[in-house]
């Protein structure tokens, strides 16, 4: 069931993360967005821009936040948000030693104890199902492909029914079959379960995908729209080439401030260390570091 709760599931207000020793690095400048419930919310933009760090604050992982990050109405990383809140991570956190069924069973247990065997076996089969491993379950995980193993990770955070999901770019290294059935799985899981879904990429095609989108650049927000919102904004015809504006626009409005030259018409914006030309080719995971 759809949720429909007019309070957002995600509220930042002058959000700031600075990583590194003192004074150290500003990776998150400012930040001010909702995310509403029971949507698929996209959040783009090159790597390094701080959508990792971003998804580490979310999901109470990462250190030196400040101004406001409140998530399902308690600050994040809170006791209460444990069970309700499921984090994936560009890496794979399952045992290789373990198959893929075991490594669910076993994290059903830490999740809630309290569950018989039957019941960790009936979440296990869902969860399964839901990421299309059923022909793998008995595998070893560790002899699973890398986009297999990544899947088996997002089925770990489906367990408990999250009530937020925050997926770090979970499908790199997928075909595009798996990418459409994986798009198509988290419009299910928002669509019937009234799950948030925050995804994160830097393949711009995916963001066509999602219900509405959360642009970075350098730490900060270039966008919060729907896809359609952004195009007509922009008179671009592709969410890429709406990205692409902005950034030229941003460049242009930061050369005026410092009166260098503006851009030339009709040059490309690029990102030095920081391509966003590079969207449409997945497998690049967003290099924003570890806190």
């Amino acid at each position: 069931m759809m949720n429909k709760s007019a309070e957002p599931a995600v509220r930042a207000r002058d959000l700031r993360v600075v990583r590194g020793g003192r004074p150290g690095r500003t990776a998150i400048d400012s930040l001010t967005f909702d995310l509403r419930p029971g949507q698929v919310t996209g959040l783009l933009g090159p790597s390094g821009c701080g959508k990792s760090t971003l998804m580490r604050a979310i999901a109470g992982t990462q250190a030196r936040v400040s101004g406001t990050l409140d998530v399902l109405g308690h600050p994040a990383g809170s006791a209460p948000l444990r069970s309700r809140v499921g984090y994936v991570t560009q890496a794979p956190s399952v045992y290789a030693d373990l198959t893929a069924r075991q490594n669910l069973d076993y994290y059903a247990a830490v999740l809630d104890p309290s569950l018989s065997r039957a019941d960790r076996a009936g979440r296990t089969a869902r969860a399964l199902a839901d990421v299309d491993l059923d022909d793998h379950a008995d595998r070893l995980t560790g002899s699973l492909s890398g986009g297999q193993r990544s899947r088996v990770s997002l089925a770990v955070a489906l367990l408990g029914t999250p009530e937020l999901l925050v997926l770090d770019e979970p499908t790199v290294g997928l075909d595009p079959v798996l990418r459409r059935d994986l798009w198509n799985l988290f419009h299910r899981l928002a669509g019937e379960r009234g799950t948030t879904l925050l995804v994160s990429s830097h393949v711009m095609d995916e963001a066509e995908r999602c219900d509405r989108l959360l642009l970075m650049r350098a730490g900060r927000m270039l966008a919060d729209d729907t896809p359609e919102a952004l195009r007509r904004r922009t008179g671009a015809a592709t969410v890429e080439d709406a990205f692409l504006a902005l950034v030229d626009a941003e460049r242009d409005r930061e050369a005026a401030s410092a009166g260098t030259p503006a851009r030339e018409p009709g040059t490309p914006a690029r990102e030095p260390g920081n391509d966003p030309a590079a969207p449409g080719t997945p497998g690049t995971p967003d290099q924003d570091g570890t806190p």
